[in-house]
């Protein structure tokens, strides 16, 4: 085989390799967004089959991020933002978005393994446990202004991670929540 040949064959494997690769995630950084969702990293035990109490826990990490969107995927890639960790870990989301209509907003919140969502300290979806991909939905009446949000998360066992979170407020169709989404207006 010539030079030309062999360098032509070597490209066109590079170029099968990234047909195959998977597609990058960009979703959580550890750097500070003032306005999205900071994530406290936590270890948990082996075999755990529920979310713990994080009350007496001290954190291993921080990931911050505007919107909670990993669709099912292979555990292997790992939870974006979460490094040495594939599987028995949980991440305890806090933060705050604004209600522009006040009514019932429309909440869903797939994840595998479990994980429940609170609204100003309420408890609004509860999707706890191990299991695959599940998606539960509620509504929850808000004012307009603002309202504390927190998304409690564990990754249990091997096969699969994920976790979506998603809104519609009054009148409208579910979208995946985002904090750049549901801030004040900017003041006159």
């Amino acid at each position: 085989m010539t030079s030309r040949a062999a360098c032509l064959f070597a490209l066109t494997l590079a170029l099968s390799a990234q047909d195959v690769q998977e597609p990058t995630v960009t979703f959580g950084t550890t750097v500070v967004i003032p306005s999205g969702l900071e994530g406290k990293i936590y270890n948990i035990r082996r075999y755990s089959k529920k979310l713990p109490s994080f009350k007496h826990r001290k954190p291993v990490g921080t990931i911050y991020a505007t919107s909670l969107n990993i669709p099912p995927q292979d555990f292997k890639l790992g939870f974006p933002g979460v490094t040495n960790r594939v599987e028995w870990f949980a991440i305890d989301y806090k933060g705050r978005f604004w209600a522009e209509k006040p009514g019932y907003y429309d909440f869903s919140l797939m994840s595998d393994d479990g994980s429940k969502l609170y609204i100003d300290g309420a408890m609004v979806i509860d999707n706890d446990g191990t299991h695959p991909p599940v998606e539960r939905k509620d509504s929850v009446k808000l004012s307009h202004g603002v309202h504390d949000i927190r998304v409690s998360y564990f990754q249990g066992p091997r096969l699969a991670v994920a976790l979506v979170l998603m809104v519609a407020p009054p009148g409208e169709k579910l979208r995946i929540f985002n904090t750049n989404d549901l801030k004040p207006p900017p003041a006159p």
